[in-house]
């Protein structure tokens, strides 16, 4: 079954002191191209982290933002740096002795001097998470991004098989129809050969010689066979269980290969009418391939 490299997940862990969500986004690209952003504390897990996902997701454009919050409210204390108290006292001491100032509001004053009241730092640091209880929460959002690329790939899986079928059904209406695309190249070359026959100059093991190579040329049998098997070979592709995004477009070159090759030696106008409806629907099939991992 189809997978999309389109997906969207998101796991949480929430507990008391604290909240860590895992957020995933993926979008089309042709390898991986992975962007990380992480807490401080899982930096040194970078390399780790980006093997998980390349191991877990394989292509695609994706996004990983890993954010930790702590809920605690730091209760900040004030501390009084005494000693520098004391000297801005008697600073103020002297120089109210000096000019016979009230010494009454001195120690306010001396309060409010630059650094006496200093903040104390929070002895309780936000608790911080290790590795392993991460680890869980991080493959939880792996497997809902995976679940959101299978849900999409079975929409892209009902789609694609669609354009294949209908592909399968203009090459059954050219298969019908090129009887009569035959007949009536025979009665072209009937026509011109009553022309021909009646000339001196005619040379009749040259003429058969070169009607064999025009027919030979005309000949789709071929291509409407390997054409039919390619068709077969793409939808056993689209349900195995491997990533196959790479393999179908492949496929679906060599599908395009061979409804070109109908077209240009058909010669006629109603099978052309034909391949150009299987084009369009190739590359419906193409725009959808880009989309597939």
């Amino acid at each position: 079954m189809l997978q999309s490299m389109t997906g969207f997940g998101q796991a949480r862990l929430e507990a008391e002191n604290y909240t860590l969500t895992v957020e995933l986004k993926s979008l089309n690209s042709k390898s991986l191209d992975l962007s990380l952003r992480l807490p401080r504390f899982l930096m040194e897990k970078e390399l780790e982290i980006r093997n998980i996902i390349s191991k877990s997701l394989v292509r695609g454009k994706v996004n990983l933002c890993i954010e930790f919050t702590s809920n605690k409210v730091a209760k900040a204390k004030n501390r009084i740096n005494h000693e520098l108290l004391e000297a801005y006292y008697r600073d103020l001491e002297e120089a109210a002795e000096k000019v016979q100032a009230d010494k009454s509001d001195l120690f306010r004053l001396a309060l409010q001097m630059p650094e006496v009241m200093q903040a104390a730092e929070n002895s309780e640091e936000a608790e911080t998470l290790n590795w392993e209880q991460v680890l869980p929460v991080l493959q939880e959002a792996i497997k809902s991004i995976n679940n959101f690329r299978n849900d999409e790939g079975k929409a892209l899986t009902s789609e694609i098989i669609s354009y294949v079928e209908r592909i399968r059904i203009l090459l059954s209406e050219v298969e019908k129809f090129d009887p009569v695309r035959i007949e009536n190249i025979k009665q072209r070359i009937t026509m011109h050969m009553a022309e021909l026959t009646g000339s001196e100059q005619f040379n009749h093991n040259r003429f058969e010689q070169e009607m064999i190579y025009y027919i030979e040329k005309l000949d789709i049998a071929e291509e409407k066979v390997r054409l039919l098997n390619h068709l077969h070979y793409f939808t056993e592709t689209v349900y195995l269980p491997e990533p196959t995004g790479k393999k179908l477009a492949f496929i679906a070159q060599e599908i395009g290969r061979e409804i070109n090759t109908i077209g240009s030696k058909a010669n006629d106008a109603t099978i052309q009418h034909f391949v150009v409806e299987m084009k369009e629907e190739l590359e419906k099939i193409k725009e959808q391939i880009n989309n597939i991992l």
